[in-house]
């Protein structure tokens, strides 16, 4: 696929985006649900190839490739392995799903009530790097607890101020400041990110588009106008610690967001399911993903 056709897939694309990208700090944890318990590595580097054959497992699953997964966000390793043979972004673009790559370096301590991204002075040689390997995006997270305007507005401008490096070298950014689904103020607080939100876009250039990457909002089509904006290329929604069937029901009260999981996508698969039981359970999950992202 080339750059454009990436494009018209995940603006038109009937589907969902993948989250692959658990980092080295999540890694332990997706390795354990995955039924690999942390005395099976002894280096990170045997851990980080473990988790690479789960991704591997998982992108050549024949359901994988049945076209209702329409992209897939990578971890840095991830990009730079193989799959059948062929680099990940290469091979997932033979599946018809378009690569995003994870660039932030982790979050700050809290302040005002939001965890802010860590600073990334090699931002630009990241997204050259993944552009070189046929990379469409990126994605970034940052965490907002409580709906204090100050750290709320402080978390939507960082984002939009690294998107806008990330334009500069010709990916599209998946901006994600990210709402605690636990937090008691949501409502109010996604409210305020949403206002922070449109500020932002009305002053990205003219003919510049970003992706956004938000919580399943409390009020069921608070983002509505977002899928519409000309400068949004797509919402999807983080499954923020919702099971599967919880975030599937949220989300299909949100028409215009589509899903962008990784708990809610991965947590049934177990290394020791055979090859068949694999593919039936991602199947299931795929299925039911795809069908609230539709709704």
């Amino acid at each position: 696929m080339t750059f454009d056709e990436m494009k018209a897939r995940i603006a038109q694309g009937q589907g969902f985006i993948a989250a692959l990208d658990q980092s080295g700090g999540s890694t332990p944890k997706a390795l354990k649900g995955y039924g690999v318990e942390d005395g099976a590595w002894t280096s990170e580097e045997e851990m980080f190839g473990l988790i690479h054959e789960m991704r591997q497992r998982i992108i050549e699953a024949p359901c994988f490739g049945n076209g209702k997964v329409i992209g897939a966000i990578l971890f840095e390793k991830t990009m730079e392995g193989e799959s059948a043979g062929k680099s990940v972004p290469e091979r997932l673009k033979e599946r018809g799903i378009v690569p995003f790559l994870k660039v932030d370096k982790g979050l700050e301590d809290e302040h005002d009530g939001a965890q802010l991204m860590k600073p990334n002075p090699d931002l630009e040689d990241m997204c050259n790097r993944a552009r070189e390997l046929g990379v469409f995006g990126t994605k970034m997270r940052s965490v907002i607890k409580s709906a204090d305007p100050v750290g709320i507005k402080a978390a939507v401008r960082q984002q939009f101020a690294e998107g806008a490096r990330i334009l500069s070298c010709g990916l599209i950014p998946m901006l994600e400041p990210e709402y605690d689904i636990t937090a008691a103020d949501r409502a109010e607080g996604e409210t305020i990110m949403l206002e922070a939100i449109e500020e932002g876009l009305e002053a990205l250039p003219a003919g510049q588009q970003v992706m956004l990457k938000l919580s399943i909002p409390k009020e069921a089509g608070l983002y509505a106008t977002l899928a519409k904006h000309p400068k949004v290329l797509r919402v999807v929604a983080l499954s923020g610690g919702y099971s599967t069937e919880d975030a599937c029901r949220e989300l299909a009260k949100n028409p215009g967001m589509i899903a962008s999981f990784s708990r809610g996508l991965l947590q049934d698969l177990r290394a020791s399911q055979s090859d068949e039981e694999f593919d039936g359970t991602l199947s299931s999950a795929i299925d039911q993903i795809h069908a609230a992202s539709v709704a």
